[in-house]
């Protein structure tokens, strides 16, 4: 008995819905042809298993990727076209949803838009009394290290959003999410500032590359 010809990507998504793709199927619909010595699948294959993930192979530098095989400019812009759109997708569905009904959905949101940061970049999600999304700012922008924090500034545009509670976020381009005592004391500083103003801090996260950290899940909120 002759084995079944395994379906292309395409004809797996037509069958079985798009969930039902692997990473390394939902690589090769994107990139459809693969190189000269091997096929798209084989190739995305092999991308994956290079850098270990489908977040890592998206996320890894202009360098690192032109330095593969078969990767020029327009496979490169491929791959991060891919990233972009996801961020993009993100970005606009937070608004038009209006939810962010869980740690793991806030999470995920702010991996999108932080994670692939090269420098500090400091965010706010502001909410209304019902915890409903009503915007999200990138309010700081600072280096490598550090960013600088203004907490009158975060509070003055919660009053013009006519938010009741924010959910702070910054990212660590160095990729590990573990907060620094910086970290906290601005934290602190946020909160005593907004509690004059009854607006509720429902937590911070730090974004790392792959991880992140929650104040409000480890009790400092």
């Amino acid at each position: 008995m002759e084995s079944e010809t395994p379906l292309l990507p395409r004809e797996k998504m037509q069958r079985d819905g798009i969930e039902s793709l692997t990473d390394a199927e939902l690589l090769a619909l994107f990139l459809r042809i693969g190189t000269r010595h091997r096929d798209v699948m084989s190739y995305a294959c092999d991308l994956l298993h290079r850098f270990g993930s489908l977040y890592s192979l998206l996320s890894a530098p202009e360098k690192e990727l032109m330095r593969v095989e078969g990767i020029g400019i327009a496979k490169y812009a491929q791959l991060k076209g891919i990233a972009e759109l996801a961020r993009r997708f993100f970005s606009v569905r937070v608004i038009v949803e209006r939810s962010l009904d869980s740690s793991d959905a806030t999470r995920e949101f702010l991996q999108s838009q932080l994670a692939q940061e090269e420098r500090e970049i400091f965010m706010v999600i502001f909410l209304d009394n019902q915890n409903r999304v009503l915007k999200h700012t990138r309010m700081f922008a600072g280096t490598l290290s550090h960013v600088e924090v203004h907490p009158r500034e975060i509070v003055r545009e919660a009053i013009k959003a006519n938010a009741a509670a924010l959910i702070l976020a910054h990212n660590h381009p160095s990729g590990s999410a573990a907060p620094s005592r910086s970290d906290r004391m601005v934290t602190d500083k946020v909160i005593k500032c907004c509690q004059f103003m009854e607006i509720r801090v429902v937590d911070h996260f730090v974004i790392g590359r792959g991880e992140s950290f929650s104040f409000a899940e480890h009790g400092w909120i």
